[in-house]
This record gives C-alpha cells, sequence and structure tokens, in this order.
C-alpha cells in the first residue's frame, strides 16, 4: 500500500462522497466548458488538499458535516482554478503528464474557464453558511495572486535571499494548505487554539511540499510529471540555487548571475547552472530545510490527542517531503 492510500484509510468513504460532490460541481450544459472539466477530472491528482480538510475536521469532531464537503471543494476548486492560470502566466504546455488546459485549447479559454471554476469555489464557500469559512476561501485567493505577483517581480533580478523565497512560496504554496485544515477545522465548530494549530500544521506542511518541488527542477527524472529545469527557464530562482550563489567566491557568483540577469536561458546554460547549485551543495541545504519544517509540522500536532486521523495527517507532511512527483 503506498503512502497517500494509508493517508486515505481513515477517510476512505468521506473521499468516495467528495469525489462524487466534486464531479457534480463540474458538470455544465455549456459544451466547452464541460469538456475541459470532463479533462480536469480525469486529470485530478491525488486531491492532497480535500484530504487535508477532511482529515483535520475528523481530528477535531466526529462528524464530517456538509460544511466540511463544501469547504474541501471550495478549496479544491480554488486549487484547480490557480493551476488553470498559472500555466497561462507561465505558458506551461503539461501538468501532471498531460497537455494543460492553454496547450489543448487556448489561453483565452483557459483564463475564463479559470474564472469560472474560481466563481464556483466561492459559491461552494457560500454554502458552507459559515462566515470564516468564506473569508478563509476568499482570504487565500488573494494571497495566492499576490504571492504569484511577488514572484513575477522576483524574476527581474537574480539577487534573491531567503527571506524573498520563503515569503513567495508562504502564500503560493503554503497558506493554501494551511487554509484546507483552518477550513476542516472551522467546519465543526473547532475552539481557536486546535484551529490554529492545524493551521501552522498545514503551512509548514505546505512549506515542505514547496521546497521539494523546487528540488524537483534540479533533477532530470520521467517520474517527476513536469519538466525539469523549468523555475530556471522562467527565471525563478529558488532555494538550492539560493544557498549555491550565497556561498560561492565572486568569480563562479558573477557567471551565474550574469546567465540570470541577461536570460540567457539555452539549454546548455540551464544544465551549467543546475549543475552548479547540486555541486554546491544547494540541494542537500533545502533537504535540511525541509526536513526542519517537516518537523514543525508534526510538532504543531502535539497538542492533540493520538487517534487515525492524527496518523494519518502526520503521513500527509511526510508525504509532502517523500513524494517522487
Amino acid at each position: 500500500m503506498s503512502l497517500i492510500d494509508e493517508i486515505r484509510q481513515p477517510i476512505l468513504a468521506e473521499m468516495q462522497i467528495f469525489k462524487r460532490i466534486f464531479a457534480d460541481a463540474l458538470k455544465t450544459d455549456n459544451p466547452l466548458l464541460s469538456s475541459i472539466n470532463e479533462y480536469i477530472l480525469q486529470g485530478s491528482g491525488k486531491q492532497l488538499r480535500p484530504i487535508l480538510t477532511i482529515l483535520s475536521a475528523r481530528l477535531c469532531g466526529d462528524t464530517i458535516t456538509e460544511a466540511t464537503y463544501n469547504g474541501a471543494l471550495s478549496l479544491e476548486l480554488l486549487h484547480n482554478a490557480s493551476l488553470i492560470h498559472d500555466d497561462v502566466v507561465d505558458d506551461t504546455p503539461e501538468r501532471r503528464g498531460r497537455r494543460s488546459i492553454n496547450a489543448r485549447w487556448t489561453n483565452k479559454i483557459a483564463v475564463l474557464s479559470g474564472d469560472y471554476m474560481l466563481s464556483n469555489a466561492l459559491v461552494s464557500a457560500a454554502k458552507t453558511e459559515n462566515i470564516d469559512i468564506l473569508y478563509a476561501v476568499s482570504r487565500i485567493g488573494m494571497e495566492l495572486s499576490d504571492g504569484e505577483l511577488i514572484q513575477l517581480t522576483n524574476t527581474q533580478r537574480a539577487r534573491i535571499t531567503e527571506e524573498d523565497y520563503f515569503k513567495v512560496i508562504r502564500k503560493k504554496t503554503a497558506l493554501l494548505f494551511a487554509t484546507c485544515t483552518e477550513v476542516g477545522a472551522l467546519s465543526v465548530n473547532t475552539v481557536k487554539e486546535k484551529i490554529e494549530s492545524l493551521q501552522k500544521f498545514g503551512e509548514y506542511m505546505g512549506i515542505c511540499f514547496q521546497i521539494k518541488d523546487d528540488i524537483f527542477d534540479y533533477f532530470q527524472d520521467i517520474e517527476i510529471g513536469k519538466p525539469t529545469g523549468n523555475d530556471l527557464r522562467d527565471g525563478k530562482v529558488t532555494l538550492p540555487l539560493i544557498y549555491a550563489l550565497q556561498n560561492s567566491v565572486n568569480g563562479e557568483k558573477e557567471n551565474i548571475m550574469s546567465i540570470i540577469d541577461s536570460k540567457d536561458f539555452s539549454q546548455e546554460n540551464i544544465d551549467f547552472v543546475m549543475k552548479y547549485a547540486r555541486d554546491k551543495g544547494g540541494v542537500e541545504y533545502a533537504q535540511q530545510r525541509m526536513d526542519e519544517f517537516l518537523q514543525k509540522a508534526k510538532d504543531a500536532l502535539s497538542g492533540f490527542a493520538d487517534s487515525e486521523a492524527k496518523q494519518a495527517l502526520i503521513k500527509c507532511a511526510e508525504f509532502a517531503a517523500a513524494r517522487k512527483n
């Protein structure tokens, strides 16, 4: 049994209900939109975000509510909308080993279908009839956009600090995970202290998830499901390269900076920079930081009694750090 299958075990019945609700939410009488939504449904991944939402609700309450399902649905729709829009912004041809929406259709159609899905997410959040959940979902939509805009600004310069890096990944990745765990807790009327602990867990897990994603970019591996070197090709300087640049003598550093500043991203230069980051210990350093946040995530759950849901959440964090794609 895979780790993700172990994670699902305590909520197998609930995930079956969620999958049905998700499929129903994507139904429409618009033929074009129906085709796009069916394509999204067929390529839906591990659905880690609704898993987090439902597990968090289970950790805090005996009964999963309609608000839990609608909250999980709103966040999965929001996540998919953000992926569609990100692929347009980055001109990404593939997503999860399949052609992206913008590549299969057009940028215009992708943006509009993403807008539709985002609106659907807000409708689902409103169906929870919980103003705190609606606020949390609306807020994360703003944070995701803010994070992407900050990252776009950062691509205009090579001199990115660790502080810059963590600010971006907190907004564009970690806070969505934190919102999933927050919404799960809110959906079963959990006390403030438990909500805050679950938010911290989700945030630290999300940081692990993004650092792992950034490590992937420095290796050629067909299992990853996305082209490696893509971040660098887009001018994104992530943690492995940040560390390598911070621990280099001037001549080496200036050579790499020149490639990034001039955006001279030939395949030869990309391979050179990726090798440089690996040789300078950038990947090992990123792994070390990821392990630190993995431990923080586990520690955030220390106030909860042991249960199947708690162990599954711990495995979620371990999965974020150990996954192969």
